[in-house]
Order: structure tokens, then sequence, then C-alpha cells
């Protein structure tokens, strides 16, 4: 990206001045002899402050490249070697620093359920975090972005006997100001032109904010006022306290807790989202503002599902879009595209950025992708799979176990089957029997009784019925056909036990009996039916009982109800045509799928009356028996008009459709990032290691999963000897977590230690003293992750708190950890040895005051950007956005320009 080109290209131009012979001032005391204590420059045991150091020293773990004094040829190469090799590290510090925030991201998304009791006395249960989100950012997040420079601090202390150096603290001041200026030039820059992202969470960020400024004034106070020279324990202990009173003072800003429930807090109607959503720091809002109190609380639950509610309608909406966009698609790629897309909206921690942006960058794939690949392709539930029937039990059944019949046919027959056993060996016998309903046996129909034989191998025998016939009008009318007392027996008697055989799932058949005299009653099924959007067309039986004699036309028309013919389903109007003995017919209405989430809207099928056409032939009757024109009246007189029946009238009501409800539940559901992020066996683990995807980062609208580039297969070759080592941590499944934790705070330790050592030697040998490689060169490797998980994070969440908010709590915890703990046990070990701790102030000093005035300008200019012309932090116009982003990376060049020169005494230092 062009900032950070431009970034490297000065970085570069800087270190080749610098690399200059120097004209050197001397400094004409020195700092005091062995009885005082160890002496340094910033912590370095030299006579001079100014005079470039001639050899290098030993590291913490590699020893210096002998001789010391090589030919410029040789120092050109080993400073290659040393480049390449601070490098290489940079990018395994990355990796397990992934693998270290990923076991952060588990532990602190670890969620309880518990049960809230209103003030009517209904109680609801509902999941929330164990984990409060500000202590975690200022914890856990803090550490897992800061662990490579604390540990620096810390190790450096240990590892040269308890005397200050001059690279981890400058390090540690030279990772804030790159964070706190070009970080935050990214986070302005990248923001799409026209949108704006403000810090939500606007005390937290005052609070935060006002501890990083602290706690450089505090080091120049310790430094330069408290006790010039020397660091004591007292100061060493209460600048590491500072850490858990930061941390509790900004939970208790967002608790709203003691003085801070009286500073102003308002909430507004979000237009595009609907939700209530909480605004701090304002004066003047619109007038969709609606204050609240804490009277109110049980008022915000309900915001709260209705904001489920809608959240839900646009996933449908999405959805929705998504399929009219992109017609050729199939479902599978549909929800994919959509759960993309609600990974993409969700609110996400800095952890869970900086974790995607170190995948990206090293070839490991975009991890929400992943995810949303997956998830597809479980929301497509599969069929359900039912247990095979048990193939050598035999089972009696009616097929079909529904019959309709003329009253004058004579007969109707019904079809009994066995399924399943052994057809060719047994033999298998049933009895049956009629029994009445409306129908009467001797006045309707014959009863029967009896017992059907199925011999080997016939799978099929019938069940003849007599019909009785009469000129009497007649409601139709039913009996019932039962099977009974089924038993098989083999072919052939043998020793094998006998076969099992049972009644099937239709053991009674229903036969109706449609009277032929009347020409008909014509009805709906009931009164309504009920049918998913998703279904295309309804198709709507109309019957016709109590006779089926003639041609009748029927006529049907739709009425609107809540659903609106064009919109919801297409008008339909015209007549339905039942000819002679015909007994049912369909009306089909297309409906119109919307794909709403939840849909209940109601139109109306009505039915005309009916108009009989031709008279017909009684079922079975002949042209000879037909009645004349003359007997035509009064046969239709004797049989009756056709008629309206129960239900000339039908509510159909569209819902919406199941299956698209059923996966916007899915899709709807919070994803908790931790599953996304973490692990669950070191077989994944190392499958992921050894697997290329793709890392580009240049989103589309299809969410879908893209072929490797070139640089992707770069990067992966590049990295693919960490990813395989760090595959060896525990994965973060087990112990919740921890155990990865640990092992990832331990490597980045070993990592850290090299790295600190590569660069020394680095600075040693191009010239460069500690405190401008750790500004240059360190700051800028253990924060070129955090650039660009900030950048993704400008981009893609909807407040500006995961990308910058975190910056200045990050900052404090460097100081209060990464000092606080180093000078704790380096002034403690030299106070019980009875000697001073020394820390000359001089460029560290200088540095800190330095960074504490463009900082306090950089706040307040974030401060000014929260009004009504720009509207938020980041983004906004293309003017001010671009000339914020200039202003903030001119404070990144003026540090580490002013602090190399006074290091050089070009400028006077303290």
């Amino acid at each position: 990206m062009p900032l950070l080109s431009h970034l490297g290209a000065s970085t570069i131009f800087l270190i080749l001045a610098l690399s200059l012979p120097l004209h050197q001032a001397k400094v004409e005391e020195g700092l005091g002899g062995p009885s005082q204590g160890p002496s340094s420059l910033d912590g370095a045991n030299v006579s001079t402050l100014c005079q470039e150091t001639s050899e290098c020293q030993e590291g913490v773990i590699l020893p210096v490249w002998l001789p010391q004094n090589p030919s410029v040829g040789d120092k050109v190469a080993r400073a290659i070697v040393y480049f390449v090799a601070m490098i290489y590290m940079f990018l395994g510090m990355s990796i397990i620093a992934d693998r270290f925030m990923a076991s952060i991201e588990v532990i602190t998304s670890q969620e309880k359920e518990i049960t809230v009791k209103k003030a009517n006395g209904e109680t609801s249960t509902t999941t929330i975090r164990i984990w409060n989100e500000t202590v975690s950012n200022l914890t856990l997040m803090a550490l897992g972005s800061s662990a490579p420079e604390i540990m620096l601090s810390i190790i450096e202390i240990v590892g040269h006997g308890f005397q200050a150096g001059e690279m981890g603290p400058s390090t540690i001041v030279g990772s804030a100001a790159f964070n706190m200026f070009v970080i935050i030039a990214v986070c302005v820059h990248v923001v799409p032109d026209g949108e704006t992202r403000r810090i939500k969470h606007l005390r937290v960020f005052f609070v935060t904010a006002a501890w990083s400024i602290f706690a450089y004034i505090w080091l120049y106070l310790i430094l330069a006022c408290f006790s010039p020279g020397e660091v004591e324990v007292w100061e060493g202990l209460l600048t590491f306290l500072f850490f858990p009173i930061c941390v509790v003072q900004a939970w208790l800003a967002d608790r709203r807790l003691l003085f801070y429930k009286y500073v102003q807090k308002k909430y507004r109607a979000d237009k595009a989202r609907g939700l209530i959503i909480e605004t701090e720091g304002d004066t003047a809002l619109p007038k969709l503002e609606v204050e609240l109190d804490s009277t109110q609380a049980n008022g915000m639950v309900e915001a709260g599902k209705n904001g489920d509610e809608e959240a839900r309608r646009d996933m449908a909406r999405t959805l929705r879009d998504l399929r009219q966009k992109h017609p050729e698609k199939d479902m599978e790629q549909l929800i994919e595209m959509a759960n993309y897309h609600v990974l993409v909206q969700q609110q996400k921690s800095r952890a869970f950025y900086r974790i995607q942006a170190t995948r990206m960058m090293i070839g490991a794939g975009n991890i929400l992708k992943k995810h949303a690949a997956d998830q597809a392709r479980k929301a497509l539930s599969l069929p359900e799979v039912r247990p095979e029937d048990d193939n050598s039990l035999t089972r009696v059944t009616f097929e079909p176990a529904l019959y309709q019949c003329f009253e004058n046919c004579g007969a109707v027959v019904l079809t009994v089957e066995r399924r399943g056993g052994d057809v060719a060996r047994t033999a298998v016998r049933v009895d049956f029997r009629t029994e009445d309903g409306t129908a009467n046996a001797g006045s309707d129909y014959e009863y029967a009784e009896g017992t059907l034989l199925f011999k080997p191998g016939e799978i099929q025998r019938e069940i003849r019925v007599g019909i009785i016939d009469d000129d009497i009008f007649e409601e139709d009318e039913y009996f019932r056909v039962h099977l009974s007392n089924v038993r098989a027996a083999w072919a052939e008697p043998g020793a094998e036990p006998p076969p099992k055989a049972c009644l099937g799932p239709a053991a009674t058949a229903t036969v109706t009996i449609f009277d032929d005299d009347h020409a008909g009653i014509f009805t709906f099924e009931g009164a309504s039916v009920r049918v998913s959007e998703s279904v295309g067309a309804v198709r709507v039986r109309v019957l016709r009982t109590s006779g089926a004699r003639g041609r009748v036309a029927l006529p049907y028309c739709t009425i609107e109800g809540t659903a609106k013919a064009g919109e919801d389903y297409e008008e339909a109007e015209g007549k339905v045509e039942f000819l002679n003995d015909e007994i049912t017919k369909f009306i089909e209405i297309k409906i119109i799928d919307d794909e709403e989430y939840e849909k209940n809207k109601n139109f109306h099928l009505e039915l005309g009356p009916p108009e009989l056409l031709e008279m017909g032939l009684r079922h079975g009757d002949s042209n000879e028996n037909h009645p004349t024109e003359g007997q035509e009246g009064a046969a239709i007189a004797k049989m009756g008009c056709p008629s309206l029946g129960e239900h000339p009238k039908l509510e159909v009501v569209i819902e919406e459709s199941y299956e698209f409800k059923s996966t916007v539940d899915k899709l709807i559901k919070k994803t908790n990032l931790a599953l996304v992020v973490g692990s669950s066996s070191w077989r994944e683990q190392f499958v992921s290691a050894v697997t290329v995807s793709a890392g580009d980062e240049d989103e589309d609208e299809t969410g879908e999963e893209r072929l490797p580039s070139c640089f992707d297969y770069i990067m992966h070759f590049l990295t693919v000897f960490w990813k395989v080592l760090f595959a060896f941590v525990p994965p973060t499944e087990y112990w919740g977590g921890w155990a990865c934790f640990l092992v990832s705070i331990a490597l980045i330790g070993v990592l850290t230690a090299l790295t600190g050592d590569l660069a020394s030697h680095f600075g040693c040998t191009v010239g460069l003293k500690d405190s401008v490689t750790a500004v240059v060169f360190v700051a800028l490797g253990t924060s070129v992750p955090d650039t660009f998980a900030s950048r993704a994070a400008a981009i893609q969440d909807q407040y500006a708190d995961a990308s910058i908010g975190n910056v200045t709590g990050s900052n404090a915890v460097n100081v209060f950890l990464g000092l606080g703990v180093a000078w704790t046990i380096a002034a403690g070990y030299w106070a019980s040895q009875g000697q001073r701790f020394v820390v000359v102030p001089g460029t560290l000093a200088f540095s800190v005051t330095l960074f504490t005035i463009f900082a306090l300008l950089s706040i307040a200019v974030l401060l000014y950007r929260r009004r009504a012309t720009i509207g938020g932090e980041l983004g906004g116009p293309r003017t001010p956005k671009i000339l914020t982003a200039l202003l903030f990376f001119c404070f990144w060049l003026l540090y580490i320009l002013l602090a190399a020169l006074e290091a050089y005494c070009h400028v006077q230092g303290f």
C-alpha cells in the first residue's frame, strides 16, 4: 500500500544517512565506578555518550561474529546476513504471536449462561462472555499485541547481568510512536471515501489515552526528576502497579461505576440497522435520540430482541439480493456468501484482526472465507437417514389405503400386498372383514369377511366387496375394510424357526361411495390452507361430493387480503370444468417468493355458483335409458342442481419458507470467533501448516475462496518452517486455551532474545546505536502485523475501537509491564547487592518527551475530527482524510529523525 511504501523508502534513506561518518561530541565526565553500581548510557557501560561503539557486545544468546573489525566487504556481507536473519525472525515471531493471540481469543471468548429476571417476574436465559471486553483488551489482548516488546525489555535486563540496555526501552517507545502515528495514519486513510468510523466506548478511550500519556510522562519523571540517572525499587514497583490500576479504572468507566455514572450517555436509533445503539461524549445528536435511565433497562432488553429480529430480516434480504445478483449459483454457494457477509459484519476483537492479518500475510488464507465455506456445507443439512427395514419380516398391507367408487359400479376391488420376507419359500394368511362407517352393510354395500392366502411367490391378492345401487339421493358414504391375524409358514417345513409376519402401516382401507343421482356439491377441503412462499405455485383441490352427474362449470376468483396481487401472488380468475363422473379438480395459483424471513400474509380464493352445462349419464347408464328432453326437467328436479358446499371460500396463508428460515436462523447465530481462529487437534494444525490458501485481501462480494496467488506460494515456502515448527504447540482447545498460551509465550521469549541479539549485531555492524536500531528496525518489525490488523479493522468494523481504540491501551501496557517488570527486577537485584540501578536519561528521556508532545497533538486531532464537519476519528471526506494521514506520518518521521539526531548529539538532549 502507498503509505507503507513511503515508510520503507523513508526508513532506508534515514539509515543510509545515519550510517555516514558523523562528527561525535565527547562527554567529559563518566558516570561512576563499580562501587556505585553499573553505569550505563541508558544502561550501557560506556564512557562517552556520542562516540560510536568500536566493538560489538555479546548477545543474550548469540555470540559476537569474529573477527571484530572485518573488511568493508565482510561488513556488508555480515550486515546482509544479520538483516535477512532479523526479518526471518520477525516472520517467526508473527506466526507464534498468531498462535498466542488465538489462545487469547479462545480464553477471552469463553461464555456462560445466566438467568435474567424481569420486573414482571418472567425469567429468560441468555449467554454472556465471562471476560469483560475492556479488561480483556487491556490485559491479555494488549499482552498478546505487545509481547515481543515486553519480552525484549525483560530478557535484555536479565540477560545482561541486570544492567539496563538501550534496545528494550527504545523499542517500547519506538513501537508506541509507530502505533500512535503510523497505524492511526493508515487507519484514517484506508476507510472508504465518505465513510467514517467513530470510537464507541469513548469513556474507555479517554481513560486509556490518559494513561498512555501519563505512562511516558511518568518515565520522564523517573529518569529526570525523582531520581535522575537512577531507578529505585519503589519507582519500578509503582510503574508495574499502574497496570492493574489502569485496568480497574477502565473497567469502572466501562461499567459506569462511581463517578462515571454521571457522565452523559445517550442512546439513539440507528436507521440502517433499526437498533438502539449507545453513543457517548456528544452534545448534539439528531431528534432520534431517546434518553434512557436505569429504570428503562428492561426496555433495552426488548430493544435487543427487536434488534435480533431486524438482523434476521437483514440476513433474509441479503440472501434474496445475492440470489437475484447471482442466479447461476446454487444454494450452498449462496449460503457461503451470506455467511461470509455475516462474519464480516460481526464485531471482532483486536486479537482476531491480528490473527487474520498474519495468516493472510503468510499464505494461510482468509480464515473468514474458510469458515464461511465450512458453515455453508453444514447449513445444507443432509437428508434424514432412516434405519433399514428388517427384510426378514413379512408385512401385509393395503395398497392403496383409500378407494372411491360410484354406487352403481357393482363392486369395488381392494388390493392387498405383502412386502419383505422370503417370498419364494413362505406362505402367508391374513383375515379381513368389512366395518360400517356412514355406509351400512346390506343397504349400501355387501358385508364381506374371510381369509386371504398368499402362496409362495405371490405378492398381491384382491378383496372384492359388492356395492348396492339405489335411486335415492344420498350424501357420499364410506365403510372400512380391516386386516387382522396375519401368520406365515414355510412352504416346506424344516428345522428353521418359523418366519415372522406382521401387519403393515396400512392395515385398514377406507372405501368412499359417491352418489350418482346428483350433479354434486362443490367445496374446498377446508377453510384455510398454509403454503410456503417458496412453493412456486399452490394447487388447491376442489371436491365434488354427493353426486358427480353432468358437466358443471365452477367460477372462481382470488380476493386480496394482507397479501397483495402482483407482490405476493398472481391474481387468478376463471372457471374450472368438471366432466361427467369427475369428482376432483385443481386450481393453480402462482406464489411470488420474495424471501422474507417471517411472513404471514393471506388472500382468499372464492368459488362462484356452479353452472350445469350438460346433464350426463349416470355412471354405468347407456344411451337407451338416458332421459329425454321432456324428462330432463323432472330428472333434474328429482336429482337436484349443483350447489356449493361447506367451504366455498378458502383462505390461503403465505408463510416464509421453512428451509429459508432455517438457513437464516443458522446464519444469524453469532459465531464465536474462537471457533474460527482456534484449533481442536494437532492433526488440524499440521494440515493447516502445509496447506497454501489464498491470502488476497481484496475481497469480492461473493466471499468465495480463491486460488492461491504467486505471492501466497512464496510466503508459504518462506514461512513453512515456522508454521510446521509451531504446529507442535498445543491446540487451543486444550485446557481452555491456557496450554497454547503458556507454550506460545515461552517461544516468543526465545525468538525475542534471538531477534534482539540479531538487531544489536546488525546495528553494530552498520554503525548504528542500539537506540536507533530499536526505534527504526525492531519497533517497525514488531509492529507490522498490528498495522495490517488495524487496517483490516478500520475497513471492516463499524466502530474505531478495534483499530485505534486499543492503540492507546497497548502503549500504556508496554511501559507498565515492559519497563515496570524489568526495572523492578533489576532495581531489586541491585538493592539486594547494596548498589544502585543506574539508567542515564539521555536518549530515552528525549525520546519519551518527543513522543509525549506528538501524542498529545495526535489525540487532539482525533478529538477534533469527531466534529460534525468530519464525523469521526477515521475516514471522512477525502481531503481531511489525506491531510490527517500525512500529518500523523510526518509526526513519526520527525520523531525518528530527531531521536536519531539526538542519539548522535546533533540535537541537544537531556
